[in-house]
Parts: C-alpha cells; sequence; structure tokens
C-alpha cells in the first residue's frame, strides 16, 4: 500500500479526488493511504440529520456520502483516507472498520493512552478522568449516559463503492476543540470531544500522523 504525506489540503478537492480515485480503479489499481489535514470544516453524513449542526457560524458545512453524522476537521487533527480493494484484501465492511479502530487503539498506547470502544457508537473515547487507565470500561452508570466519563478523541466515516473504500477516520491530535460545541459531534447532543494535548500528551502532528499510517497500513494488511 503506498502511504502519501499530503499536508494541510482543501476537504472539498480532496473528497472529489477520493471519488475520482475509486471511480477510476481497475482489478490493478494499487491500494493506497492518504494522511493529511484540513482547514476548518464540518462534514456531514449521507444520511445525518441537519439538526445536529448547532451554530456554524463561518466554518463550512460540507454533504458527503460518507456513513455517520456531523464531525468537525481542522488543523491539528490526522485524518487517514485509507483508498482500498476490500474483495482483493479479503475482509469484510464489519472486519475492515474492527481494523480501523484497533490502528486507532494501537496509536494511543504508543503514547500511554488506552482507548476504548463503546458499543453501537463508532470511534475511539478515552476516560477523561484518567486517560492512561489500563482497566477496562465497565458500562455507564446510567444506560441513558453511554458517554457518562468519557471523551471522544478519533471519529470514523467510511464508504464503500463495488468493494472499494474512500473517507476513513480522524485522531485528535493538538486542535482547537472549539468549532466540536458547535454540533452534536456524530449526532451525540453533550458528547465531550478531547485531543492527545488536552489530556497531556504533548507531540506533533507529524509524529502522530507517522505512527498512525504504520499501525493502518500493519492492520489493513490482506
Amino acid at each position: 500500500m503506498e502511504v502519501r504525506v499530503l499536508g494541510r489540503v482543501e476537504y472539498l478537492p480532496t473528497y472529489r479526488s477520493m471519488q475520482d480515485f475509486t471511480a477510476g480503479r481497475t482489478a490493478d489499481t494499487p491500494d493506497q493511504l492518504w494522511l493529511c489535514e484540513h482547514p476548518p470544516v464540518y462534514t456531514q453524513g449521507l444520511a445525518g440529520d441537519a439538526s445536529h449542526v448547532l451554530a456554524p457560524g463561518s466554518i463550512p458545512v460540507v454533504a458527503t456520502n460518507r456513513g455517520g453524522q456531523v464531525t468537525f476537521h481542522g488543523p491539528g487533527q490526522v485524518v487517514a483516507y485509507p483508498l482500498l480493494d476490500l474483495r482483493r484484501r479479503g475482509y469484510f465492511v464489519k472486519e475492515y472498520v474492527y481494523r480501523l479502530e484497533e490502528a486507532v487503539l494501537r496509536t494511543l498506547a504508543e503514547f500511554g493512552v488506552t482507548g476504548h470502544r463503546v458499543a453501537g457508537a463508532p470511534g475511539i473515547y478515552v476516560r477523561l478522568a484518567d486517560p492512561f487507565s489500563h482497566a477496562a470500561l465497565t458500562g455507564p452508570a446510567r444506560p441513558d449516559q453511554p458517554f457518562d466519563g468519557l471523551g471522544k478523541i478519533a471519529a470514523l466515516g467510511v464508504k464503500v463503492s463495488r468493494h472499494c473504500t474512500y473517507h476513513g477516520l480522524a485522531l485528535n491530535v493538538a486542535m482547537d476543540l472549539e468549532p466540536f460545541s458547535r454540533i452534536n459531534p456524530c449526532g451525540y447532543a453533550g458528547l465531550a470531544t478531547v485531543d492527545l494535548s488536552t489530556i497531556g500528551v504533548p507531540t506533533t502532528w507529524t509524529v502522530a500522523a507517522g505512527v498512525l499510517g504504520q499501525k493502518l497500513a500493519a492492520l489493513l494488511a490482506a
């Protein structure tokens, strides 16, 4: 898989490039992994509810064909776009999503942080009180508050067309988190959003992108 580090690129042209790459693929087209960051932008999933966009202000809102609801992209966030032929790699979408999440979990572990999955809510979360604790989640004290005590550090939103993937995941490294307060992140009102910086991990976009790229390349292998 070819890994391309794009740096900071506008969202909409990158989205269109993913679509063009996927539409023009043949059975022999090598898979690619794009790593980048975007200027501030909100992106809305295909079946997204517009009511989850509360007060975007001057930040543009772009409708996309990925799964999921609204999220925010901005400088200081590593965005990974795997462009894979799943049929050639030999696994299905559910396994693909699991591998994406596992790559984030292993990336966080490199920085001493324990990430967690939450059933029915794709993405990766950390304990706000102790993100370095290795204890497993035991479930929320209240079933109506599944994110009690948790903050979301990575979001997922994928698209599969003719067995080929695009869109992907976003890992928050060191960014301005305020724009997340203007939406219901991923459709969940009041969901806290964090990055590595706010939980006490001083690292750079370049370092985090390098680690995440390595974990994705290994875990997305055939």
